[in-house]
Protein backbone atom coordinates (compact mmCIF):
# COMPACT_ATOMS: atom_id res chain seq x y z
CA UNK A 1 0.00 0.00 0.00
CA UNK A 2 1.47 3.30 -1.10
CA UNK A 3 1.88 6.49 1.57
CA UNK A 4 -0.83 8.30 -0.36
CA UNK A 5 -3.39 5.18 0.41
CA UNK A 6 -2.24 4.10 3.59
CA UNK A 7 -4.77 5.47 6.22
CA UNK A 8 -1.60 6.03 9.08
CA UNK A 9 -0.41 9.02 6.48
CA UNK A 10 -3.44 10.24 6.35
CA UNK A 11 -4.26 10.97 9.88
CA UNK A 12 -0.42 11.56 10.48
CA UNK A 13 -0.78 14.56 8.10
CA UNK A 14 -3.63 15.81 9.61
CA UNK A 15 -2.21 15.62 13.42
CA UNK A 16 1.40 17.32 12.18
CA UNK A 17 -1.19 20.16 10.61
CA UNK A 18 -2.88 20.47 14.10
CA UNK A 19 0.80 20.63 16.14
CA UNK A 20 1.76 23.12 13.33
CA UNK A 21 -1.03 25.24 14.54
CA UNK A 22 -0.38 24.76 17.99
CA UNK A 23 3.27 25.72 17.81
CA UNK A 24 2.16 28.59 15.68
CA UNK A 25 0.28 29.54 18.09
CA UNK A 26 2.79 29.03 21.05
CA UNK A 27 5.10 31.15 20.13
CA UNK A 28 2.25 34.45 19.92
CA UNK A 29 1.38 33.38 23.51
CA UNK A 30 5.35 34.07 24.22
CA UNK A 31 4.87 37.21 22.81
CA UNK A 32 2.26 38.43 24.90
CA UNK A 33 2.52 40.31 27.98
CA UNK A 34 1.51 38.41 31.08
CA UNK A 35 -1.88 38.94 33.23
CA UNK A 36 -4.11 40.26 29.98
CA UNK A 37 -7.21 38.79 28.85
CA UNK A 38 -5.49 38.09 25.46
CA UNK A 39 -2.92 35.84 27.35
CA UNK A 40 -5.76 34.09 29.23
CA UNK A 41 -8.06 33.32 26.31
CA UNK A 42 -4.89 31.99 24.26
CA UNK A 43 -4.16 30.11 26.75
CA UNK A 44 -7.09 28.28 27.53
CA UNK A 45 -7.33 27.66 23.48
CA UNK A 46 -3.71 26.35 24.15
CA UNK A 47 -4.56 24.19 26.44
CA UNK A 48 -7.75 22.38 24.57
CA UNK A 49 -5.74 22.20 21.35
CA UNK A 50 -3.47 19.76 23.71
CA UNK A 51 -5.39 17.93 24.53
CA UNK A 52 -7.06 17.28 21.41
CA UNK A 53 -3.70 16.48 19.92
CA UNK A 54 -3.02 14.01 22.82
CA UNK A 55 -5.95 12.16 22.17
CA UNK A 56 -5.22 11.86 18.21
CA UNK A 57 -2.27 10.94 18.43
CA UNK A 58 -3.21 8.03 21.37
CA UNK A 59 -5.81 6.88 19.49
CA UNK A 60 -3.15 6.38 16.00
CA UNK A 61 -0.92 4.28 18.80
CA UNK A 62 -3.48 1.96 19.04
CA UNK A 63 -3.80 1.31 15.19
CA UNK A 64 -0.18 0.91 15.05
CA UNK A 65 -0.20 -1.78 18.28
CA UNK A 66 -3.18 -3.52 16.37
CA UNK A 67 -0.82 -3.37 13.16
CA UNK A 68 2.31 -4.97 15.12
CA UNK A 69 -0.11 -8.25 15.65
CA UNK A 70 0.27 -9.40 12.48
CA UNK A 71 2.51 -6.74 10.18
CA UNK A 72 2.07 -8.73 7.05
CA UNK A 73 -1.32 -8.86 6.84
CA UNK A 74 -0.68 -4.88 6.66
CA UNK A 75 1.64 -5.02 4.21
CA UNK A 76 4.15 -3.29 6.55
CA UNK A 77 7.66 -4.47 8.29
CA UNK A 78 9.27 -3.86 11.50
CA UNK A 79 11.41 -1.19 10.17
CA UNK A 80 8.41 0.85 9.18
CA UNK A 81 6.38 0.14 12.77
CA UNK A 82 9.33 1.47 14.70
CA UNK A 83 9.48 4.81 11.96
CA UNK A 84 5.42 4.91 12.87
CA UNK A 85 5.96 4.66 16.63
CA UNK A 86 9.07 7.01 16.94
CA UNK A 87 6.93 9.96 14.99
CA UNK A 88 4.09 9.32 17.67
CA UNK A 89 6.64 9.50 20.49
CA UNK A 90 8.04 12.64 18.90
CA UNK A 91 4.30 14.45 18.63
CA UNK A 92 3.57 12.84 21.77
CA UNK A 93 6.91 15.22 22.95
CA UNK A 94 6.28 18.05 21.49
CA UNK A 95 2.37 18.57 22.53
CA UNK A 96 3.80 17.55 26.18
CA UNK A 97 6.48 20.62 25.99
CA UNK A 98 4.41 22.94 24.94
CA UNK A 99 1.32 22.64 27.33
CA UNK A 100 3.77 22.16 30.44
CA UNK A 101 5.26 26.15 29.43
CA UNK A 102 1.62 27.23 29.10
CA UNK A 103 0.89 25.15 32.45
CA UNK A 104 4.12 26.59 34.14
CA UNK A 105 3.10 30.49 32.33
CA UNK A 106 -0.45 30.42 33.99
CA UNK A 107 0.57 29.60 37.46
CA UNK A 108 2.89 32.43 37.14
CA UNK A 109 0.41 34.45 35.67
CA UNK A 110 -1.52 33.65 38.75
CA UNK A 111 0.79 34.57 40.64
CA UNK A 112 1.39 38.01 39.50
CA UNK A 113 -2.26 38.81 38.92
CA UNK A 114 -2.58 38.06 42.77
CA UNK A 115 -0.15 40.01 43.80
CA UNK A 116 -0.82 43.13 41.77
CA UNK A 117 -4.32 42.96 43.23
CA UNK A 118 -3.11 42.78 46.62
CA UNK A 119 -1.17 46.12 45.87
CA UNK A 120 -3.85 47.77 44.52
CA UNK A 121 -5.82 47.60 47.25
CA UNK A 122 -3.15 49.53 49.37
CA UNK A 123 -4.23 53.30 50.04
CA UNK A 124 -1.70 55.67 48.59
CA UNK A 125 -1.44 58.96 50.80
CA UNK A 126 0.94 60.57 48.19
CA UNK A 127 -1.39 60.39 45.30
CA UNK A 128 -4.06 63.44 45.55
CA UNK A 129 -7.80 62.20 45.01
CA UNK A 130 -8.17 64.12 41.84
CA UNK A 131 -5.82 61.62 39.82
CA UNK A 132 -8.77 58.49 41.00
CA UNK A 133 -10.70 60.77 37.94
CA UNK A 134 -7.91 59.60 35.35
CA UNK A 135 -7.28 56.11 37.33
CA UNK A 136 -10.85 55.71 36.46
CA UNK A 137 -10.86 56.56 32.69
CA UNK A 138 -7.77 54.82 31.90
CA UNK A 139 -9.68 51.47 32.94
CA UNK A 140 -12.56 52.44 30.98
CA UNK A 141 -10.62 52.27 28.01
CA UNK A 142 -8.59 49.61 28.89
CA UNK A 143 -11.92 47.05 29.81
CA UNK A 144 -13.16 48.64 26.43
CA UNK A 145 -10.32 47.40 24.70
CA UNK A 146 -9.81 44.41 26.18
CA UNK A 147 -13.05 43.44 25.16
CA UNK A 148 -12.72 44.08 21.50
CA UNK A 149 -9.99 41.82 21.74
CA UNK A 150 -11.70 38.75 23.63
CA UNK A 151 -14.48 39.61 20.70
CA UNK A 152 -12.07 39.04 18.42
CA UNK A 153 -10.05 35.91 20.33
CA UNK A 154 -13.79 34.25 20.65
CA UNK A 155 -14.30 34.57 17.33
CA UNK A 156 -10.62 33.11 16.11
CA UNK A 157 -11.14 30.37 18.69
CA UNK A 158 -14.48 29.27 17.46
CA UNK A 159 -12.62 28.67 14.00
CA UNK A 160 -9.74 26.80 14.91
CA UNK A 161 -12.77 24.44 17.12
CA UNK A 162 -14.52 24.47 13.97
CA UNK A 163 -11.64 23.04 11.61
CA UNK A 164 -10.43 20.55 14.47
CA UNK A 165 -13.93 19.10 15.06
CA UNK A 166 -13.36 18.52 10.68
CA UNK A 167 -10.27 16.89 11.40
CA UNK A 168 -11.60 14.53 14.49
CA UNK A 169 -14.88 13.69 11.74
CA UNK A 170 -12.39 12.92 9.02
CA UNK A 171 -9.98 10.81 11.19
CA UNK A 172 -13.49 8.96 12.14
CA UNK A 173 -14.58 8.58 8.59
CA UNK A 174 -10.63 7.09 7.89
CA UNK A 175 -11.19 4.47 11.16
CA UNK A 176 -14.43 3.30 9.34
CA UNK A 177 -13.27 3.09 6.36
CA UNK A 178 -10.47 0.36 7.61
CA UNK A 179 -12.95 -2.03 9.75
CA UNK A 180 -14.75 -1.86 6.77
CA UNK A 181 -11.98 -2.86 4.75
CA UNK A 182 -11.16 -5.39 7.34
CA UNK A 183 -14.24 -6.76 7.72
CA UNK A 184 -14.58 -7.80 3.88
CA UNK A 185 -11.13 -8.72 4.39
CA UNK A 186 -12.60 -11.50 6.79
CA UNK A 187 -15.62 -12.86 4.96
CA UNK A 188 -13.30 -13.19 2.00
CA UNK A 189 -11.54 -15.89 3.98
CA UNK A 190 -14.21 -17.24 5.25
CA UNK A 191 -15.44 -18.15 2.30
CA UNK A 192 -12.29 -19.62 0.88
CA UNK A 193 -11.86 -21.19 3.95
CA UNK A 194 -15.48 -23.02 3.24
CA UNK A 195 -14.60 -23.81 0.11
CA UNK A 196 -11.52 -25.55 0.98
CA UNK A 197 -13.55 -27.69 3.41
CA UNK A 198 -16.40 -28.59 1.07
CA UNK A 199 -13.02 -29.58 -1.86
CA UNK A 200 -11.49 -31.70 1.06
CA UNK A 201 -14.85 -33.89 1.75
CA UNK A 202 -15.27 -34.22 -1.77
CA UNK A 203 -11.66 -35.57 -2.50
CA UNK A 204 -12.00 -37.88 0.56
CA UNK A 205 -15.37 -39.36 -0.86
CA UNK A 206 -13.80 -40.16 -3.89
CA UNK A 207 -10.68 -41.86 -2.50
CA UNK A 208 -12.69 -44.08 -0.13
CA UNK A 209 -14.46 -45.12 -3.60
CA UNK A 210 -11.62 -45.14 -5.19
CA UNK A 211 -10.05 -47.83 -2.41
CA UNK A 212 -13.63 -49.73 -2.95
CA UNK A 213 -12.78 -50.23 -6.72
CA UNK A 214 -9.19 -51.36 -6.34
CA UNK A 215 -10.25 -54.27 -3.56
CA UNK A 216 -12.69 -55.01 -6.32
CA UNK A 217 -10.87 -54.94 -9.51
CA UNK A 218 -8.32 -57.21 -11.08
CA UNK A 219 -4.40 -55.91 -12.03
CA UNK A 220 -5.09 -54.71 -15.30
CA UNK A 221 -8.82 -53.06 -14.13
CA UNK A 222 -6.49 -51.43 -11.42
CA UNK A 223 -4.38 -49.80 -13.43
CA UNK A 224 -7.23 -48.58 -15.89
CA UNK A 225 -8.77 -47.45 -12.96
CA UNK A 226 -5.17 -45.57 -11.65
CA UNK A 227 -5.02 -43.85 -15.08
CA UNK A 228 -9.01 -42.77 -15.25
CA UNK A 229 -8.57 -41.18 -11.36
CA UNK A 230 -5.50 -39.37 -12.68
CA UNK A 231 -7.34 -37.50 -15.48
CA UNK A 232 -10.15 -36.92 -12.76
CA UNK A 233 -7.71 -35.55 -10.25
CA UNK A 234 -6.15 -33.21 -13.17
CA UNK A 235 -9.77 -31.80 -14.07
CA UNK A 236 -10.76 -31.81 -10.84
CA UNK A 237 -7.50 -29.44 -9.51
CA UNK A 238 -8.26 -27.49 -12.97
CA UNK A 239 -11.86 -26.31 -11.58
CA UNK A 240 -11.15 -25.57 -8.18
CA UNK A 241 -7.76 -23.65 -8.47
CA UNK A 242 -7.83 -22.41 -11.81
CA UNK A 243 -11.04 -21.06 -12.14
Amino acid sequence: MSSAQDPFYIVKEEIQESIDKLQSSFQQWERIAPDTGERLNLTKELLASCESIQWQVDELDKAIAVAARDPSWYGIDEVELEKRRRWTSTARAQVGNVKKAVVAGKENGNSTSAMHRELMRLPNSHQPDKSNEYYDQDNDDFIASESDRQMLLIRQQDEELDELSASVQRIGNVGLTIHEELSAQEKIIDELGTEMESTSNRLDFVQKKVAMVMKKASAKGQIMMILFLLVLFIILFILVFLT
